[in-house]
Parts: structure tokens; sequence; C-alpha cells
């Protein structure tokens, strides 16, 4: 037997979790997301968008919308760039990790749209509109999973 997921979302939901901090960067993250999920057949009002201030903050309100059982994939969307301290690598090290064990305890697929850049030009690059945009390919794998795992249940493995 071989399963994979498909890129059809349609009747699939789906919660995206942004962080404001870098709303410049993360603004163009939410735009590529919501596009690559529109083009995957998802409806509007199977999205739910979620702020919160920065990436730190992204594990733990993955974690409350993943137990809601409500979404099929949750999508965390955040960007650090490497200040002159070590400030970037805790947070970036933390939400990473964060992020994984949310995935791996609750079983909902929780996708990692969090940029980690040296700069502020390539922050802006990666979030720009078009195929490059992380958003949009983190959608397109959120997606994938969701419908994966939907197969996966029905195959009862």
């Amino acid at each position: 037997m071989e399963l994979q997921g498909t890129a059809n979302g349609a009747g699939c939901r789906f919660a995206i979790v942004v962080s404001r901090f870098n709303h410049e960067v993360t603004d163009g993250l939410l735009r590529g997301a919501r596009g690559a999920l529109a083009d995957a057949g998802v409806a509007d009002d199977a999205i739910t968008t979620v702020w919160v201030p920065g990436a730190f903050e992204l594990p733990v309100t993955a974690r409350k919308l993943a137990e809601s059982k409500r979404f099929d994939a949750i999508i965390t969307l955040g960007c650090l760039i490497k200040g002159e301290t070590m400030h970037f690598e805790y947070i970036a090290g933390a939400s990473t990790q964060g992020i994984m064990d949310v995935a791996t305890t609750t079983g909902v697929p929780v996708l990692f749209g969090v940029l980690t850049a040296m700069t502020d030009a390539q922050a802006i690059e990666r979030a720009s509109d078009g195929e490059g945009n992380k958003g949009r390919e983190v959608a397109v794998a959120a997606v994938e999973m969701a419908t994966l795992l939907r197969r996966l249940w029905q195959a009862a493995l």
C-alpha cells in the first residue's frame, strides 16, 4: 500500500497562527499562505487566522488550536531576523522545538513557517508575492499533510 496527500484541500479546515512582530514580513507570508489555500480549493470560511505578539507565542497558541480538534492542520508564520545578541538563537530554537512538540504530541500537523533570516532583505525576499513566498510553500505542505492524515485514518493504519 502506498499513501500520500493531495493538493486538493476542499473540505479541510486550517488555522494560521501569525506573529505580529516583523509584520511587514509576516503580512506577506500570510498573503502567500491564504493564496495557496484558496488555490487548493479551501473555502475562506474554513480558514481561521490568529494573531500573536511574536514567534515565542506561536507554540502555545498552536497547541490550543490543535487540542480543539477543529483543524486538519495548523500553519505557523513568523519572522526572526538576526541581530547583535543571542536573542535570535533563543527564540528560534524555542519556537522551533515548541512547534514540533505540538505536532508530535497532538497528532495534528503543525507546519513551520517561521523565517530565520540573517538580514531584512532576506526576510522580505522570502515573503514577497509569487512562487518563492515561504508562506505559500508552507500552506501547500499543510494541504498535503491534512489530506494524507485523512487518508491514514480511512486506511485505519
